[in-house]
């Protein structure tokens, strides 16, 4: 079944080309992911396919009976409502019926009214009707697994990635027939997008996304759609796949380009030596000629970011933590931490947020101190410091003045310099683009400039505080192979397991209530010596029964004879017995023989009891039997 047929959408923005005759198919059941570079139009297409924004030409046929859930990348809600009137503020009929329904039983539980009652169980059997009970613990597993507990906070006083966290259960527990996801991943800790992605496929759910979290990639969507140079390309697979073809598409393009500028040269030459006066078959060879000179022109150069800036030296003495706490009243966020950076270490830090992750790396650059303990920098440290927060960047500057702001020029590890131009060139910023206003930018296109001016410094101590949202994967791929070059120290706290495998040695992982373990190995190394401990936890829990039960049986084997206690308790076990094996068979005679209701009543009763007594006592005379 067809959810949503696109046929040949463009859009410009000002001069620039985002996307040209872009035609894209969905069916029910299908999970695509977009892929395509910062500022070339990702978001304004899933707006225009979700119906919030309208193409210069082509057009946009989707199923009337389609109920469509629109994650956008950055969270419009209103400030003056509570959490939960941002979650639950929704069409849906289900959600609306469970809404109502506890309203109602929270005011019963205030006031009896026979008013309220009735209106409750009218609720139930609406409820009953559309076999909707379940749906409310599903809404519950949504809020807790995205860490969503105080629900009548008003939404003004929470963070952005609370705010996003929020969007996307509103979205969750409406259960829409089509996602239309713009990094859902942004905000989320590894639990969480672990989840997600559990979620995700476990649901029929058709899915367009936009990430830049390749694991989740792979793990969610079954095909990729990618917009290069305004044209769209279709690859059915996943992430590896993709890269895959992608090399393949271009290398052919590359040859395409090569045989076409080989015969242009030919064909130029012709066309010099050609009169002015020209027939019929040398106009066809002229057309021609055109179309090859067409084909010649085409950019087949794959993105490069090359940053080969020179790192300043950094001494033996980089930074420690000696017997380091901090806690803010209650909450603990380090509790007597040790470690000594050495060089080239390469640390990620992981947890879930609002473990401490953000604050720690603030105490490392002096923006917040230790509560006791105290933390030493080398004089030679310079900190590089790539922040979560948006770049602090003046919006109404161009982009070439906020890179010579910094510096007219950089020294490379090589010893030549590069001038600011040369320097946005190599960062993926057009000609076209220098001259742009900040406020101009995307979102992704922001944190590149961010970046680069943080690069330009020559900083030999990064910090990078989820430095890949919102970065396009050209980006990415070209940053890790900067960073595993880099001859500095790297901190990383990320939620991107692709780039943290790439990247770190080590972990840092903030386990709550001021604890942090240091474990040697990357996150997938992590999470499966994790899954380990835990399954052999959960042996150990099932194994103690077993365990106390062979104890107690080996204790009972070391007794070699009974007490003068335990003996006449044998002893008068065996009368009991016998006394109580003829009472039951009395009763079992009057039984046959019948009476009235009332006899029949308690007799069964009376041996009923008597047998659970001759049992109890059978077992215990077995017990002591085997030491008698």
């Amino acid at each position: 079944m067809n959810y949503l047929y696109a046929v040949n959408l463009s859009k410009t923005y000002g001069d620039q080309m985002l996307f040209k005759d872009v035609s894209i198919s969905i069916n029910k059941g299908q999970k695509i992911a977009l892929i395509a570079r910062n500022g070339t139009g990702k978001t304004t297409l899933l707006k225009i396919l979700a119906g919030m924004d309208v193409p210069e030409s082509g057009k946009v046929e989707l199923r009337s009976d389609v109920s469509i859930g629109f994650l956008e990348q950055q969270t419009k809600l209103n400030p003056e409502s509570t959490v939960k009137e941002a979650i639950f503020y929704t069409d849906n009929p289900t959600l609306q019926l469970i809404q109502q329904y506890e309203y109602y039983t929270h005011q019963l539980q205030v006031k009896d009214s026979p008013e309220i009652r009735k209106k409750q169980q009218a609720l139930m059997s609406k409820i009953d009707e559309l076999g909707a009970w379940d749906y409310e613990s599903k809404v519950n597993e949504i809020l807790s697994k995205l860490d969503l507990k105080n629900l009548e906070q008003k939404v003004e006083h929470l963070s952005g990635g609370q705010k996003k966290r929020i969007a996307l259960a509103s979205i969750l527990v409406q259960e829409p027939d089509f996602l239309i996801l713009d990094e859902p991943t942004n905000h989320l800790d590894i639990e969480m997008v672990e989840w997600l992605e559990q979620y995700l496929n476990t649901k029929n759910t058709t899915i367009l996304l936009v990430t830049h979290d390749r694991y989740f990639m792979d793990k969610v969507c079954d095909e990729i759609i990618e917009i290069d140079e305004g044209v769209s390309y279709k690859y059915k697979g996943g992430y590896s796949y993709f890269l895959e073809k992608k090399e393949e598409r271009m290398l052919n393009k590359q040859a395409q380009v090569d045989n076409a500028k080989r015969l242009m040269r030919k064909e130029l030459d012709w066309m010099r030596r050609q009169p002015k006066a020209r027939g019929t078959k040398a106009k066809a060879r002229i057309d021609s000629f055109y179309k090859i000179k067409d084909t010649a022109g085409q950019k087949t150069n794959v993105d490069e970011v090359k940053l080969n800036v020179r790192s300043t030296y950094i001494g033996s003495k980089i930074a420690e933590f000696n017997d380091v706490s901090k806690s803010y009243g209650e909450l603990k966020i380090l509790e007597h931490f040790n470690y000594k950076f050495q060089r080239y270490d390469r640390v990620g830090v992981v947890g879930q947020n609002g473990t401490g992750k953000t604050t720690f790396i603030k105490m490392m650059v002096g923006e917040e101190k230790p509560t006791t303990g105290k933390i030493v920098i080398g004089q030679t440290v310079q900190f590089g410091f790539f922040r979560q927060e948006d770049a602090a960047l003046n919006p109404n500057k161009k982009v070439i003045e906020i890179v010579q702001d910094v510096a007219e020029y950089i020294v490379l590890s090589n010893g030549k310099k590069m001038s600011a131009l040369q320097l946005l060139l190599r960062f993926l910023f057009s000609k076209e683009s220098h001259y742009k206003y900040v406020k101009t930018l995307s979102g992704g296109e922001k944190r590149r400039l961010q970046l680069l001016t943080i690069l330009m410094k020559n900083p030999n101590f990064l910090i990078l505080d989820e430095p890949t949202n919102d970065l396009d994967l050209a980006t990415l791929n070209v940053l890790e192979d900067f960073l595993a070059e880099f001859g500095g120290c790297l901190l990383v706290v990320t939620h991107d397991r692709y780039f943290m495998d790439k990247l770190v040695d080590h972990l840092f992982v903030f386990e709550g209530n001021g604890k942090v373990r240091d474990f040697p190995g990357n996150y997938t190394q992590y999470r499966l010596d994790k899954a380990e401990r835990e399954k052999a936890e959960q042996a150990a829990k099932a194994e103690a029964p077993k365990v106390q039960k062979k104890q107690e049986h080996k204790e009972n084997k070391v007794k070699k004879k009974l007490s003068y206690k335990e003996k006449v308790e044998f002893e008068s076990l065996e009368a009991d017995i016998e006394k109580l094996e003829t009472q039951k068979e009395g009763l079992e005679q009057k039984l046959i023989q019948g009476g009235n209701n009332e006899d029949i009543m308690n007799w069964s009763k009376e041996l009923a009891e008597i047998v659970g007594q001759i049992e109890s006592k059978t077992d215990r005379w077995l017990e002591l039997s085997e030491w008698a």
